[in-house]
């Protein structure tokens, strides 16, 4: 879903990469080899304007691949390391239909593990046309987030899930040009705001952080009482705090 002046620049670590080649490469020639499942695409009205935007500004089976092959790389370690382990979502499907709002994820399956993501053609008929492509490749990195990551067995706060799916279109430099980092009352205010509080965490204790938080989701029931001290032997009411000082600090 789509929700900074410019945002605060944030180093990225994945890119996109715009191939339909199912691993990413590093500066090093290694590949990641992370398994992309099946991806669909339906669209419910070829004649709405939306529909002739989205099929113009992108190809629809590069973007999926490559948004989550980004996502993959951020959120778990290669296939071959076990310190993380990637959910098994078999497909994914894209719905263009005109619905009101952005877009939505919803999970089907035994185990949860068919997903489809609907997305408005009329958000997509109205994107500043200097945007469309950008537009649409965040707003379907955020979504294949979530049918991607973990949600604490369900008891996560909903600004949490949201705000790792924005720090990924963040690393993935796929930011709108509104997004602007400013402190709110709660660190899971959630999209681009917990967004760039996850980014402190990450700059704070290392690669790998929200990594670590988002594989913690799956392992454990999500209880704010005790999640964060076991990660990181704060709690996130104290980090939340001291982002809020260090950042009034740098714009004062």
């Amino acid at each position: 879903m789509t929700r900074i002046p410019e945002p605060t620049p944030v180093p990225p670590s994945a890119h996109i990469n715009r191939t339909h080649e199912n691993h990413n490469q590093d500066q090093n020639g290694n590949k990641d080899n992370f398994s992309v499942p099946d991806i669909q695409l339906q669209i419910r009205d070829l004649k709405h304007p939306g529909a002739k935007r989205f099929l113009s500004a992108v190809d629809a089976a590069d973007c999926m691949t490559t948004a989550t092959l980004n996502l993959l790389k951020l959120l778990y370690h290669t296939p071959s390391d076990p310190e993380t382990t990637v959910p098994p979502t078999s497909s994914v499907r894209l719905i263009l239909e005109d619905i009101p709002g952005v877009a939505y994820t919803v999970g089907h399956g035994a185990d949860n593990n068919i997903k489809e993501i609907h997305f408005s053609l009329s958000y997509i008929a109205q994107i500043n046309p200097s945007r469309v492509a950008d537009e649409i490749n965040g707003v379907v990195t955020h979504e294949l987030v979530h049918c991607f990551q973990y949600n604490g067995h369900g008891a996560a706060p909903g600004g949490l899930i949201e705000g790792i799916a924005d720090w990924v279109r963040l690393h993935c430099n796929l930011s709108p040009p509104h997004w602007k980092q400013e402190v709110r009352e709660d660190w899971d205010a959630g999209y681009q705001h917990t967004a760039y509080f996850l980014e402190y965490l990450e700059q704070l204790f290392g690669h790998g952080t929200v990594r670590r938080i988002n594989d913690k989701l799956r392992s454990n029931v999500y209880a704010e009482d005790v999640f964060w001290i076991e990660l990181f032997g704060r709690e996130v009411k104290d980090l939340f705090a001291e982002y809020t000082k260090s950042f009034q600090d740098l714009h004062n």
